[in-house]
């Protein structure tokens, strides 16, 4: 996408990296809670990582839409 004066847009950059950043924070948080998770029960353990393997999708919508438009909404 370019900006009005015909440069290339910086926020496809930087919301790539922002996008790799938030899915290592992510990764980082829920393996730092296997030693809790692993003790459950294998079907509370299924809904957990079911559950925690999509809820990080929510915040990437609005990034996405603000690297095409930059605006939040």
């Amino acid at each position: 996408m370019m900006d009005n004066d015909g440069q290339p847009s910086w926020r496809k950059p930087v919301g790539a990296l922002a996008i790799l950043l938030l899915i290592l924070l992510w990764v980082v948080a829920i393996a730092s809670l296997s030693p809790i998770v692993g003790g459950w029960h294998w079907a509370l353990q299924l809904g957990f990582y079911l559950v925690t393997g999509i809820v990080w999708i929510m915040p990437m919508r609005p990034l996405l839409s603000w690297m095409e438009t930059g605006r939040w909404r």
